[in-house]
């Protein structure tokens, strides 16, 4: 399957049939060529998972690495008065949503003959990287911050990887990963542009579910972003292929006390701090700047959500039957900034990544 890799900055290309992160010439940021797109007629409808799509997946069939992520349920429900629509990407094999990026990437990189790598996250993407590899049968290093939730850190080490708890942020453990990428490859989700070849199935499975449509907007938590540029992506190539008019407002919702998007959306800057969603605590985002544009073209917006309201919402869901993980409750804390309908948030992880911060709660009757 012919696809090139495209240096970001300079235009330079090359054939994507080696594992890169990085562009040869430069060292600078690498994407994907723009994909054809999908027709409806293309769809794999005996196939029960993201592959159903598989006629615009850029990777070779026979190098699939899969544990039936995709296809998650698209639930109507009522929320703080409002009928809107649940895309549950908290059900993936992992419990997050960063499955639909890890199967394609860790397909990708099997093809291309890679036999270890080293990958450093919050835990979500840790965690979905270590059980992909090993059902791969690649040695996996994840890196991670002292701090990750100890859920996450067991769901590394119990799939066999090897665990390497980094003092510091985020950013630190970034900074640890980019020193060890120069004697192991670096197969960082937020760099490897085939992690995103995987997140715009999402896009795909919401048309299709909705009977061929687009909705109006989608709301999603946003750290690095790659949900929202995964969206952007897809819609894109169904609009690219006819089957749709117009793109979706695209969301990007973060941790009032990590802003990075929305300074980059609007100018404005927000003093940092912790936050208790973890998943999207990223200081510099990689992407930021497309991830910014992206939501600007759509028409969308980049909201904003206190510590109280994560935590409000994040009770709040729970007693309703959703157990989540603070970062996909910062959607719903978000709903008063959206005044949209036809919205889809999308739930990026399960309460069972989180269970410290559920009992939290409790203990103070939250």
């Amino acid at each position: 399957m012919r696809v090139s890799y495209i240096n970001r900055r300079s235009g330079a290309g090359w054939p994507a049939d080696r594992a890169l992160w990085r562009a040869p010439d430069d060292g600078g940021p690498l994407e994907l060529e723009p994909g054809r797109g999908l027709a409806r007629d293309e769809i794999e409808r005996s196939e029960p998972s993201l592959w159903r799509y598989r006629a615009a997946i850029r990777v070779d069939d026979g190098d699939r690495v899969s544990l039936g992520e995709g296809l998650t349920p698209l639930v109507g429900t009522e929320w703080d008065g409002r009928r809107l629509l649940f895309k549950c990407e908290h059900l993936m094999p992992t419990g997050s949503f960063k499955d639909r990026g890890t199967a394609v990437m860790m397909s990708h990189l099997k093809q291309a003959g890679v036999e270890a790598l080293l990958e450093d996250s919050s835990g979500n993407a840790g965690a979905s990287v270590a059980a992909f590899a090993a059902a791969a049968g690649i040695r996996a290093r994840i890196m991670v911050p002292e701090s990750a939730p100890a859920a996450k850190r067991v769901q590394i080490a119990a799939a066999g990887a090897e665990l390497q708890e980094v003092a510091g942020d985020r950013d630190a453990v970034e900074r640890a990963a980019l020193a060890a990428a120069e004697t192991m490859f670096y197969a960082s989700h937020n760099r490897q542009p085939f992690f995103l070849e995987g997140t715009k199935t999402l896009a795909f499975e919401l048309w299709e579910q909705l009977g061929f449509r687009a909705p109006a907007a989608v709301a999603a938590p946003c750290g690095n972003g790659a949900n929202i540029l995964g969206l952007y992506l897809g819609f894109r190539e169904l609009q690219e292929a006819g089957e749709i008019d117009a793109l979706p407002r695209l969301h990007a919702v973060q941790a009032a006390n990590n802003a990075p998007i929305r300074t980059l959306f609007d100018g404005r800057a927000l003093p940092r701090g912790p936050t208790v969603a973890d998943g999207i605590a990223t200081a510099r985002p990689i992407r930021g700047r497309m991830v910014a544009d992206a939501v600007r073209a759509t028409g969308g917006s980049v909201p904003v959500v206190s510590e109280e309201a994560i935590l409000g919402a994040l009770g709040g869901l729970a007693r309703s039957g959703w157990f989540l993980e603070p970062t996909s409750a910062t959607v719903a804390a978000a709903l008063p900034q959206i005044p949209e309908d036809d919205l889809v948030l999308v739930l990026t992880g399960s309460g069972l990544k989180t269970l410290d911060v559920h009992a939290g709660l409790l203990a103070i009757g939250g």
